[in-house]
């Protein structure tokens, strides 16, 4: 019956339904109009319908027994909404009837794949998805196990690793980094891993909990990777790769551990200076060092002796100055200092001849205040690194030499400028013109009543034809007219502008644009979205001090998935038009009059608009603190 409603009779012919895990298998048309549903994690009503059908289907009314009920429940949140897990498990338990033999599967399961009998059928079926990967995506699948369960894991950070694993096959013409990208969009279109949408992080993904313990399962198997999670004590070492995840315990010097070649940090508070310093002192061949996070103020002893190294992350530590002898680290590709309080980069830095990411901007302050970012200062003869693919954030000394001089850097793909001055107009585009390989472009200036210059740029010959990404902080006195020709152009961040034209007109056509944030970047009364912006998923408008009306006409946007107003205080009401923004999944409004919060609770003149929004966040301040509802 149920077939019969999703597939109706309209007598045209046969009906053909095919499943897939591959998703450019589903979008093949096959000489037909079809129609592709993705199965997404299932909210916990549909599972727990799923699951009945399957594991109950024999009982009375085909339903859940009382006292079955707590195990079924505890067994369901185990899945975490995956329907592959769902069906397997619910069938596993349709054939156990008494609840001894529930709640011994209840306490045995913990997706432990290698030893547990009770599994063996779900095991069968995630492996086949496993084993009907290329070859060269096994290994980065299974690396990606490493991160601690429900782990966002940052899409740039991810690539890099793979990189410094030796896990990117080398093809002509075409960079390591773009390879990589191809693996991880691969995976997703395999459903190995879940692409994520969060509004600090751009492209993110992460491992559903029964896929990484597949994964666990296979490196333990391998070889590949130990993870410490306190259970038990290390002794020995038999793998390359070691993942930190618990704080319980002392990590002690055990054997084994001079054949590391990779060394992961996810939790604070875990070595004292000491310790780490012996530690690096018995890795010897180590190629991965990650230590974001990990509260230490200055680099160990005897990390400059990691000859092997290729990636080092210290992001987000407390490491005031990277010494001289940072130069030994001849194979480092990857040095992420970012969020550290370095300021000043050694002349050593030139010797890393074989850097290909340097990341190491400082965030100061909330997203929608002036002070968003700061570079760190380099040496003039950082230009000299040729195969180096990302600089962000640089801060450009006054005079405008750096600027003239990064113009040599020509294979650059994604820059940061900090410290951008007006009076270095010519240099600065100069500069930019000629990287033609750019693809990430961000630009700051320093002080609020600065203005940023880039028109030059239009009276180039084929300005940024790759860029995806731009980022502007300043004051803009008209929209550029260059911005109409970035074809390629997926996000959009201009702050702190306040430009006095209407900026809309000049983006609403870019064919590929999915996300736009404005930060205080129009001073008018009224935004109009009128017509266009046909891929837009991801809208922010923040800090909008004179901002009184959003208008939106229907059809526009029609992909929006979230939106976030915050900081616009002389909002009358929510945008007009707010309805016909059907795929519309998450708003977000904090700081916005009282009023417009109260129109759209329920019985509100504006409850009818949010109807179909699933999630509304409301961040408002009272006189006597801030609240918040959902």
């Amino acid at each position: 019956k149920e077939m019969r409603i999703a597939l109706p009779n309209r007598q045209l012919g046969s009906r053909i339904m095919l499943t897939t895990q591959k998703v450019d298998i589903a979008f093949y048309s096959f000489g037909v109009e079809s129609h592709v549903h993705r199965i997404q994690l299932l909210e916990k009503n549909e599972a727990w319908e799923l699951f009945s059908k399957k594991a109950f289907s024999t009982y009375h009314n085909k339903r859940c027994p009382p006292e079955l009920e707590s195990s079924a429940w505890e067994l369901l949140g185990k899945c975490k909404g995956l329907t592959l897990a769902i069906v397997a498990l619910g069938g596993l338990m349709s054939s156990n009837e008494s609840s001894m033999e529930w709640r011994k599967v209840c306490n045995s399961i913990n997706w432990h794949l290698i030893n547990d009998h009770f599994l063996e059928p779900v095991k069968t079926i995630l492996f086949l998805s496993f084993n009907d990967l290329p070859y060269r995506l096994k290994h980065c699948f299974l690396y990606c196990s490493i991160f601690p369960e429900d782990y966002l894991i940052r899409a740039e950070r991810l690539i890099r690793l793979w990189i410094a694993e030796g896990f990117i096959e080398h093809v002509k013409g075409v960079t390591l980094e773009e390879v990589s990208e191809s693996y991880l969009m691969e995976l997703n279109f395999c459903s190995m891993l879940q692409v994520v949408r969060c509004p600090t992080i751009r492209q993110a993904c992460k491992m559903h909990d029964v896929m990484r313990e597949l994964a666990l399962s296979t490196l333990e198997k391998e070889k590949f990777c130990v993870v410490y999670d306190g259970r038990e004590v290390m002794e020995e070492i038999r793998a390359r790769s070691l993942s930190i995840q618990t704080s319980e315990g002392e990590i002690k010097v055990c054997k084994g551990m001079s054949q590391l070649r990779s060394f992961h940090v996810f939790v604070t508070g875990v070595f004292s200076p000491s310790i780490l310093s012996t530690l690096l002192s018995q890795f010897k061949l180590l190629r991965i060092l990650d230590l974001e996070d990990v509260p230490i103020e200055e680099l160990p002893d005897g990390l400059m002796y990691l000859f092997n190294l290729r990636y080092l992350s210290l992001s987000r530590t407390s490491i005031k100055k990277l010494p001289e002898s940072i130069g030994q680290l001849c194979n480092l590709q990857t040095l992420d200092i970012s969020d550290t309080e370095i300021e000043t980069l050694p002349k050593e830095i030139a010797k890393l001849v074989n850097l290909r990411h340097l990341i190491m901007y400082r965030y100061s302050g909330a997203s929608w205040e002036f002070r968003y970012a700061k570079g760190i200062r380099a040496p003039s003869n950082i230009c000299m690194l040729k195969k180096l693919q990302v600089l962000s954030f640089v801060e450009s000394d006054s005079e405008g030499n750096f600027l003239k001089l990064v113009g040599n850097m020509t294979q650059l793909t994604h820059i940061g400028i900090t410290n951008v001055k007006g009076s270095n107009e010519m240099n600065l585009c100069a500069s930019i013109q000629k990287m033609k390989l750019l693809r990430y472009l961000y630009l700051l200036v320093t002080s609020e009543e600065e203005f940023l210059r880039i028109d030059a740029l239009a009276s180039l010959p084929g300005p940024l034809p790759h860029l995806q990404r731009l980022l502007l902080s300043g004051k803009l006195e008209t929209v550029p007219s260059w911005f109409a020709s970035l074809r390629s152009l997926t996000d959009i961040s201009l702050r702190w502008s306040r430009l006095k034209e209407d900026l809309l007109p000049h983006i609403e056509a870019l064919p590929c644009l999915r996300r736009l944030i404005l930060v205080n970047a129009f001073v008018g009364n009224e935004l109009c979205f009128n017509i266009g912006f046909a891929r837009l998923t991801h809208l922010e408008l923040l800090n909008f001090p004179f901002l009184k009306n959003i208008t939106i006409e229907e059809g526009v946007m029609p992909k929006l998935q979230l939106l976030i107003l915050h900081c616009c205080m002389k909002l009358k009401a929510l945008p007009h038009g707010l309805e016909f923004l059907r795929n519309l999944e998450t708003l977000r409004l904090g700081s916005v009059p009282i009023k417009i919060i109260e129109n759209i609770r329920e019985g509100g003149v504006d409850h009818p608009k949010v109807q179909h929004i699933c999630e509304i966040d409301q961040i408002y301040k009272t006189s006597s603190a801030t609240s918040s509802a959902r």
